[in-house]
């Protein structure tokens, strides 16, 4: 077992796929993300956390953003936008969560495994990672990773990307971060 082996590995694999996302599909979240009146993100399982990490830091940037499911997240409605995360596009709960978000008006976005999936037909808009999930490997990528894994890394840095990007807009001000930036730790 070389890690340097196996890190060139993966890292490689993430650069395959991450060459296939739609530049137009990034640039119309972080548009949508600049519009929405309030941001909740969602997601289950190892999705969950690493969408934990994007939502953080869009409340370091000072967007007004929530994680479904905690107890301070507020009612979803018109003028808002759920993000979800999903590498199969079949989670029953991210479903639902979907479905009461369009029913209330709020825009849908997500980052899925499976354009032609439940959640991927239920959203209004989406970028696709086409890396495969737990429930079902890629057509398109081989992965000598577990099922699941390298949807989960191309996802982060895809939203790290997301997060450079917005931080680029605002001017790249550490110190308006940190302002926000959690000092109950």
């Amino acid at each position: 077992m070389n890690p340097q082996v196996l890190g060139e590995a993966i890292l490689n694999e993430n650069r395959n796929l991450l060459t296939g996302v739609s530049g137009e599909e990034v640039h119309h979240l972080i548009e949508e993300i600049d519009k929405a009146g309030r941001i909740f993100c969602a997601a289950q399982g190892r999705s969950g956390y690493i969408l934990r990490c994007f939502c953080m830091r869009l409340m370091q940037f000072g967007y007004p953003a929530f994680f479904v499911g905690e107890t301070i997240t507020p009612r979803i409605d018109r003028g808002d936008m759920l993000i979800v995360l999903s590498g199969s596009g079949q989670t029953s709960l991210t479903q639902e969560w979907v479905r009461v978000a369009r029913h209330r008006g709020a825009t849908t976005f997500g980052i899925i495994g499976f354009e032609d999936s439940p959640i991927g037909r239920a959203l209004d808009y989406s970028v696709s990672i086409p890396a495969g999930s737990k429930l079902e490997f890629s057509r398109e990528f081989y992965s000598i990773q577990p099922p699941g894994s390298l949807f989960e890394q191309a996802a982060f840095v895809l939203l790290e990307i997301i997060v450079l990007a917005l931080y680029q807009r605002q001017g790249s001000d550490g110190q308006a971060l940190l302002n926000r930036h959690a000092n109950l730790e």
